[in-house]
């Protein structure tokens, strides 16, 4: 009999929100101050990075979600380096990542590898072999401007814009994205979870940029050196780095 499922490593694209403070009136300022840049990120799941928090019993997540919530932001896990916090989101019935990254990513591939094999133990009549899979896709290229409100998602490969991408507008890449005009809109490189992806783009006034998960929103304009000139936005050590292309 063919088994009904199986189990397999995957990544969500999901954005997180790392929390400085459980003060749900400031949280709530804050979100009204920045309510006007979510645009499409209403429709994006989101963690709440809570390791600067200290004690599961002080923070009120119930309440903490209702406030993301009347923003259109949804929660659906947490995440800290403290295991105790996985009871506080079994309560709200969110999922709980464990910091750092690597452990957590070390704990599902366990649970992965035995689930794996606990199937591989069931009978399997019948089941025809694997059909090879094309680990990439030829490199999408836009040649025409992406405007307000409109969304490019390069599967599993490169993406390339010779236009502008407009405010409002949003490019997505499992790659990297290459930008050869103005960047005004949201960029997000490495979706499926490549740290190595990287955002080159040729005139930098964007609204948000991201790489693997780990973003950065721009409420301000970046320094004289960045902005509006060539940039590439990559990960070093797990943080976001914005330098300048410099041609030799």
């Amino acid at each position: 009999m063919k088994a009904a499922f199986e189990v397999k490593s995957a990544r969500l694209d999901a954005l997180s929100i790392q929390l400085q403070t459980d003060d749900l009136t400031a949280i709530a300022a804050a979100l009204e101050g920045k309510a006007t840049r979510f645009g499409d990120l209403r429709n994006m799941p989101f963690t709440l990075d809570l390791q600067n928090l200290s004690n599961p019993a002080s923070v009120d997540l119930g309440r903490l979600i209702a406030v993301f919530a009347r923003f259109g932001l949804r929660i659906i896990a947490i995440r800290h380096p403290d295991a105790h916090w996985a009871t506080l989101a079994k309560q709200y019935r969110l999922a709980f990542s464990q910091l750092p990254e690597e452990k957590a990513d070390k704990t599902i591939q366990t649970v992965a590898t035995a689930m794996a094999s606990a199937s591989a133990t069931a009978p399997t009549p019948n089941i025809a072999p694997p059909q090879a899979v094309t680990s990439a896709l030829p490199t999408v290229v836009i040649d025409r401007p992406i405007r307000t409100g409109q969304q490019v998602y390069a599967e599993n490969t490169d993406l390339i814009v010779l236009g502008l991408v407009s405010e409002g507008a949003e490019i997505i890449a499992d790659g990297n994205i290459h930008v050869y005009g103005p960047l005004r809109g949201r960029a997000l490189a490495g979706a499926s979870g490549n740290k190595q992806a990287r955002i080159f783009v040729q005139s930098m006034q964007a609204e948000l940029v991201s790489v693997a998960g780990i973003y950065r929103v721009f409420d301000q304009k970046l320094p004289p050196h960045l902005d509006h000139h060539a940039v590439q936005v990559y990960l070093q050590d797990d943080r976001l780095v914005i330098g300048t292309i410099k041609a030799e």
